[in-house]
């Protein structure tokens, strides 16, 4: 994307919709036939061909993936159809405008995030100030590469084990938005790092992410179906929207489905039952 477009977007300009910086086609991607043994989605792979040798990676193996210009745009965003950036702008966007805010006035913790992605299309709606935030040092290098000047600050840090001296640090940048994509569960961000992000956003705060529809079953195991329960029922995420959307195409063509959850922070500590789950899963 065009630096001029995000420094326009700053100076209250609009420069028209910014797509995401996908390109034509560089690398030969190939996805397992079809018939195979079923694979969890934190399982899938691809194939990285050329002209010598075949190199097979896992959809979340995303140090091999950033390190290579495009190739995450072209795997997920042009072949299986990434629609959850895009989506978790709109409806951020949208809330926050119902509710008579200013987008330019936000102050996002882009948790989990990545190359970028999810930053660029906030810029698209107006957000001016984001701070980046994940545990690999390829996705920190990949957005500075791909989306340059589209993060006031990146950091590379694991919210699980956050110290005192870095937690400080992003207290000062005064956030009142809290945005993650893609990034929940399957071992990526789970409820101990998202409860930590949750601490830095001011009351009042805006809070939104995505999450497969299968952790908010009664069913699930990976703690964040308790975890989105317990934020809701006690009054500390006030929910002002939450939406079931296809997020993106499995490796044999089937709709992904995603809920887009939007709300307000309400409380300045989390539930009782959150803290005990985030001490458990600490001393596991």
């Amino acid at each position: 994307m065009e630096l001029t477009k995000i420094q326009k977007l700053r100076n209250g300009e609009h420069p028209g919709p910014i797509q995401p910086a996908t390109s034509q086609p560089q690398y030969r991607v190939e996805l397992p036939p079809p018939g195979g043994e079923p694979l969890d989605q934190d399982e899938a792979f691809f194939y990285l061909s050329n002209s010598s040798d075949k190199e097979r990676i896992r959809f979340h193996d995303y140090g091999a993936i950033y390190a290579r210009k495009g190739l995450y745009e072209q795997l997920f965003y042009d072949r299986l159809k990434c629609q959850s950036p895009a989506k978790v702008a709109d409806v951020l966007s949208q809330a926050v405008l119902a509710g008579n805010g200013q987008l330019s006035e936000l102050r996002v913790l882009d948790l989990g995030a990545g190359n970028g992605m999810a930053a660029e299309a906030l810029a698209a709606v107006g957000v001016s100030r984001q701070v980046g935030v994940d545990i690999i040092d390829e996705a920190r290098a990949a957005a500075f590469r791909d989306r340059p000047g589209i993060y006031d600050h990146y950091y590379v840090a694991d919210f699980c084990t956050l110290d005192n001296e870095l937690r400080a640090e992003l207290q000062t940048w005064s956030f009142n938005c809290l945005v993650t994509v893609a990034a929940l569960g399957f071992g990526d961000i789970p409820p101990k790092a998202i409860a930590a992000a949750l601490d830095l956003i001011e009351c009042d705060g805006w809070i939104v992410f995505n999450i497969k529809e299968t952790f908010l079953e009664a069913g699930d195991t990976s703690g964040f179906s308790t975890f989105v329960r317990d934020l809701i029922l006690s009054g500390y995420l006030d929910l002002h929207h939450m939406e079931r959307y296809q997020h993106r195409l499995s490796v044999d063509g089937q709709p992904l489905n995603y809920f887009a959850i939007v709300g307000k922070k309400r409380g300045d500590e989390l539930p009782a039952s959150i803290r005990a789950m985030v001490k458990a899963g600490a001393s596991a």
